[in-house]
C-alpha cells in the first residue's frame, strides 16, 4: 500500500496549487493522509477527487466549510497499521511522550502545524511524522512531502521528498 503524508498546503493563500510532483504522487498512491491546514475547501474537493482514498483531518487555519467536513483526529487500520492523523500536538519538547500517551493504540502518528519535517518513534513503538509543507517552507531550506508503504502492517519505505523553489520548473 503506497501512502502520500502531506499536510500544511495552505492552498491559495501560500500557493495558487500543489506542486505537481506531488500531485502525481497523489495519482499513484493508495492512501493520501493529510494533517490540517488546507485553507480552502476547493483543495479538499480535488484531493478527493484524485485520490483513491483521503484521510484528512482540519488544522487551525482550517475555517468552518472545512471543519464541517474533516475531523479533528481521524483514525484508520491501513493494511494493519493502526494510523493516527491530528494537525497540532504541541511543541516539540516531550512530543514523544505526549503522543505515546495521547495515542497508545496506534502505530503512526501523522502530524502538522510547524511546516518543519520530523521523523522520530515515541517510547512504545509510535512513529510520529511531520511532512512539513509542500508550498510553505517557512525557515526550511524545501518545501517537502513523504511518501511510505505498508506492508504487513508496518511502514517502510518513508521518503521526506524535496520540491523544486516556485518558478523553477
Amino acid at each position: 500500500m503506497r501512502l502520500v503524508v502531506t499536510a500544511d498546503t495552505h492552498v491559495p493563500l501560500r500557493a495558487r496549487d500543489l506542486p505537481e510532483p506531488l500531485w502525481t504522487a497523489i495519482d499513484a498512491a493508495d492512501v493520501v493522509l493529510h494533517a490540517g491546514d488546507w485553507v480552502d475547501v476547493a483543495l479538499l474537493d480535488a484531493v478527493q477527487a484524485r485520490a483513491r482514498r483521503l484521510v484528512g483531518v482540519y488544522g487551525n487555519n482550517d475555517g468552518p466549510p472545512l471543519r464541517a467536513r474533516l475531523p479533528e483526529v481521524a483514525r484508520v487500520e491501513l493494511g494493519g497499521l493502526r494510523v493516527a492523523v491530528v494537525h497540532e500536538t504541541g511543541p516539540k519538547q516531550r512530543r514523544e511522550q505526549r503522543c505515546a500517551a495521547r495515542f497508545p493504540d496506534c502505530d503512526l502518528l501523522v502530524f502538522g502545524h510547524s511546516h518543519i519535517p520530523w521523523d522520530s518513534v515515541a517510547p512504545g513503538g509510535l512513529r510520529l511524522l511531520n511532512p512539513g509543507s509542500p508550498t510553505d517552507r517557512r525557515a526550511q531550506p524545501y518545501a517537502t512531502y513523504l511518501t511510505a508503504r505498508v506492508a504487513a502492517g508496518r511502514l517502510d519505505e518513508v521518503e521526506l521528498h524535496r520540491l523544486p523553489p516556485r518558478g523553477s520548473h
